[in-house]
Order: C-alpha cells, then structure tokens, then sequence
C-alpha cells in the first residue's frame, strides 16, 4: 500500500530546462562548459559549493509553472502524505518558492539535497526520505523526471512514475490516473 508520495521539483513540480534550449542558452551567456558543469554541479547539488545570486537567478528566471499537475498533487494529497525529493542548488528552492512555481501547500517532508548535503541518485538521500516520511521504501511512491534516479529509487522498493516534462499535460494525466488505480 502506498502511504507517501515524493515529488521531484524540477521538471515535474515546475518546469524546468527539460525539453528546451534554455540550459544551452544559460551556458552560453555564462561560458560555462560541459566538463566544468559535469564536475561543478554534483558539488552544488550536495551543498559543497555555492552558487552566484545572479547565475541562480538565471536559472529560476526561466522556470516555469507546471499547473497541469498542481490538481493531481492536490487529489493525491487527499489520499496520503506527500513530500519533495529534489536535488537542489543552494538558495534554489527558496527562490523557487518565492517566485511562486510550486504549489504554496503544507508538504509533510521536504528533502532538499543542498540542505541535507546529498542528491539523488545517492542511495543515501533514498534512505534519509524514508526515514524522514517515517514509511519503508515499499510504501513510497516517487515522480521523478531521470531515469538514473527512477532507477534508484526502484532499487530500494519504491514504486515510481517516469514523468515527462516534454508532455507535461499528458504525463500529469497518465500520473493521476496511475495513481487512481494503487
């Protein structure tokens, strides 16, 4: 039985780079390159390194709001507890709340990897998110966008949706109706 659901913010809660030329764009007018971001983020993700306001607000500048599966975290949340599993920058999450692009609800767990010095797919932010929701892993369900962190996740137990955040209409309608039939 599911008793908690996890939601990744990023690409399923809001819209973020995912299916777009925006990161492409950010790294452009940043000069950042690919090898220096495959080291660099790892590191932010955990807390390790800080990132400027001004890059930070490059990115959040660009997000957008995924109002298609507002409506779906609201039924779900009739139904069990719900948290946020999300692999953040340092500062991210709070101006991403300030801008208003998640839903201004009272999650039961948030688990962001720059607070607790880890991110997905780290078998260890999986465990924290377990003992945090206080459920076992079987009893989780998880939305998430990256297929390296579905995988994660199922390796523990978890039950999870693969959300495409190209489509996010029509995966938010597969999620609610997924989650119908648990």
């Amino acid at each position: 039985m599911i008793s908690f659901v996890y939601f990744d913010v990023g690409g399923v809660v809001m819209l973020d780079f995912s299916g777009t030329n925006k990161w492409e764009i950010v790294k452009k007018e940043w000069g950042i390159t690919d090898a220096y971001w495959d080291d660099f983020e790892p590191k932010l993700c955990a807390g390790k390194e800080q990132i400027s306001q001004d890059l930070l607000n490059a990115f959040v500048s660009r997000f957008e709001i995924n109002k298609s599966i507002w409506p779906v975290i609201e039924k779900i949340r009739q139904k069990c507890k719900i948290g946020l599993l999300t692999s953040q920058y340092p500062g991210m999450f709070e101006a991403i709340k300030k801008r208003g692009l998640i839903p201004d609800i009272d999650w039961n767990v948030i688990i962001d990897s720059s607070v607790v010095g880890l991110a997905k797919p780290d078998p260890k932010i999986f465990k924290l998110a377990e003992q945090t929701a206080g459920v076992k892993g079987n009893e989780i369900f998880f939305v998430e966008n990256s297929p390296k962190n579905i995988q994660a996740a199922r390796s523990l137990g978890w039950r999870t949706f693969l959300y495409d955040p190209v489509h996010p209409e029509e995966s938010s309608k597969k999620l609610s109706q997924f989650f119908l039939q648990l």
